[in-house]
């Protein structure tokens, strides 16, 4: 009787510990099951970029357009030497998928011509941030280090209110009869100087750099004159604009051969934004 008692205990005991066991096991069990709940809620990718190759840069130009940026390379006679002008010297890439550009150069009696062209597409290796949200901020750090001026549409717009709303001015200007008002009419006569240097100024404020709105998702333009070697005034127009994921840089920049000329800063522009929306169109098409 006793041994049996003894065996129904250890019986007991032995129970006691496996439920022990299996209690220990269900606590331990809780963490590996909220670990495994949260690696199951992922996060949504972004959207790739809506391009997947690029353009040949040296091959992103043809013989009319460069003919026109490039006027030296017309007068080049020997047939060889000027069919590789046209072709332009690729820059040096790893990847003509991510990165591709072209440098040409040509020299003319008049001066020397430079033109630089550059497409990258940007690509984001964060699956939260989309491929056209990484180009949008690798340009606005393009546009920022522009230091592109604020614009002064607003200040020449406002010139020609504040002289159409101060009355008094004019009145007096109306009645130049009194000997006051002669002095009067002579301040009045003096905005007029000024109203027609605005004008004069018109011009050159259009060309100043500034953003474009007509030119893929995003583009800017910079006009900056410098005085090189020779003394001469170098003028370097640069264009640079977004669409989607590919980000297109043109460098354009002429040196005159005698330093008492300057390069036509509207004629340039017009130019290299007739460049930059044919390389758009390529891309597009």
């Amino acid at each position: 009787m006793q041994r049996k008692a003894y065996v129904s205990g250890a019986a007991v005991l032995l129970a006691a510990l496996l439920a022990g066991c299996s209690g220990g096991s269900g606590v331990g069990s809780s963490a590996p099951d909220s670990k495994g709940g949260d690696t199951g809620t992922t996060a949504p990718v972004a959207q790739p970029g809506k391009y997947r190759t690029l353009p040949e840069a040296c091959g992103a130009a043809d013989h009319d357009t460069l003919d026109t940026l490039l006027p030296g390379i017309q007068q080049i006679a020997d047939e060889t030497q000027q069919e590789k002008e046209y072709e332009g010297n690729a820059t040096l890439t790893y990847d003509t998928d991510r990165r591709d550009g072209c440098n040409w150069k040509a020299e003319s009696a008049s001066g020397t011509d430079h033109l630089f062209v550059d497409f990258e597409r940007v690509v984001s290796y964060d699956n939260a941030v989309s491929d056209d949200s990484k180009a949008e901020e690798l340009y606005a750090v393009k546009q920022t280090a522009a230091d592109l001026p604020e614009p002064a549409v607003s200040t020449s717009a406002s010139a020609p209110a504040s002289g159409s709303a101060s009355p008094s001015p004019s009145g007096s200007a109306a009645t130049p009869a009194d000997g006051n008002t002669g002095a009067v009419g002579d301040a009045s006569g003096a905005p007029s100087a000024p109203s027609a240097s605005a004008s004069a100024s018109q011009a050159p404020a259009d060309l100043q750099p500034r953003v474009l709105d007509d030119l893929g998702d995003e583009a800017f333009i910079d006009d900056k004159l410098s005085t090189g070697p020779s003394t001469a005034q170098q003028r370097t127009v640069t264009v640079v604009f977004r669409t989607s994921n590919v980000i297109v840089t043109i460098e354009y920049a002429e040196q005159p051969t005698a330093s008492a000329n300057t390069p036509d800063s509207e004629e340039m522009q017009d130019r290299a934004r007739k460049l930059a929306r044919e390389l758009s169109g390529k891309l597009n098409g």
